[in-house]
């Protein structure tokens, strides 16, 4: 038996005895973040107030930034964090990073403690800032969009952000149905994003209303 075949399988023999503890120590460093997000919002379940999303819509995010394996992704309304912790968490998976931007000082104050607590805060980039004048001046690009902040201003943010979302990127906007005619006053957007030919657009009506746009093409 040559040199070179006997380090081959010195090699693999290694690889056998050790990959499983290799394995291991990593699934328990994603378990312990797992773990602790999960007892924050856990702790936190019906407690959030102050124009946060519920859990329904958090878990929506989550999913469909897993299972599009999106990294880029922006927040437009931090709030107190509820929705930055769902899509911080799907991220801390895919290898990405969130930059969520916020107006008032206090709700922005009160989302970085609890993406601290939530063991979150390395993936997520909280800004203060006025949303109308940060969002156009954001470079991108972008994968995953989720805006949820003063509803007449829906469509400026989308047009600011549509060009820099990637072609297969996510652009969710939150209060949004098109079941429920009229609600929070923006069937006019709802129908503006359905007549957009380079988006496909659906709705999740299980929370508080959800239009969910896949980008298909740049025009």
């Amino acid at each position: 038996m040559t040199k070179r075949k006997i380090a081959e399988l010195m090699i693999i023999a290694f690889l056998f005895a050790f990959a499983p503890l290799l394995f291991a120590q990593g699934k328990d460093q994603v378990t312990a973040l797992d773990k602790k997000a999960q007892a924050f919002l856990d702790g936190h379940r019906g407690k959030w107030h102050d124009m946060n999303i519920p859990e329904v819509d958090g878990k929506l995010l989550y999913d469909i930034i897993i299972k599009n394996r999106y990294t880029k992704a922006l927040e437009i309304g931090t709030s107190t964090g509820h929705s930055a912790i769902w899509i911080a968490w799907a991220l801390s998976k895919t290898g990405g990073k969130l930059i969520t931007v916020e107006i008032d000082e206090s709700r922005h104050k009160t989302a970085l403690e609890n993406f601290k607590k939530a063991g979150l805060s390395e993936y997520i980039d909280a800004r203060l800032a006025d949303a109308h004048e940060f969002v156009p001046r954001l470079k991108g690009p972008f994968d995953f969009v989720f805006s949820d902040a003063d509803k007449d201003w829906y469509k400026n943010y989308f047009d600011a952000v549509a060009p820099k979302l990637v072609v297969g990127g996510c652009y969710v906007t939150h209060n949004v149905s098109d079941r429920r005619r009229g609600y929070f006053g923006l069937s006019s957007y709802a129908d503006y994003l359905k007549s957009l030919k380079n988006f496909e657009t659906t709705f999740d009506d299980r929370g508080a209303g959800v239009a969910i746009s896949f980008k298909k093409s740049e025009q």
